[in-house]
């Protein structure tokens, strides 16, 4: 089974690489971008036939190694 993990910093977090890429395209003439904020998607292929365990065992992953949870917020996605 496939699951989908995104990564995202939580709101008021700093994210100096989506300033970053803000800027790059700005300069690169794309004004009206507002803001940019950087996340992760990380995607698992999961043993498993129940997509309710399944997304339980990928949260616990997201919760102990995936995701910092101080600073970022995650959505658990099955994708089958």
């Amino acid at each position: 089974m496939k699951v989908r993990v995104t990564v995202s910093l939580k709101e008021g977090v700093l994210d100096p690489q989506g300033k970053a890429i803000g800027h790059a395209l700005h300069v690169l003439e794309f004004p009206e971008v507002k803001e940019v904020r950087v996340g992760k998607v990380i995607e698992l292929d999961v043993d498993g036939s129940d997509a309710a365990k399944v997304e339980a065992r990928a949260t616990e992953m997201a919760k102990q190694l995936l995701a910092n949870e101080v600073i970022e917020d995650f959505v658990v996605e099955v994708v089958k």
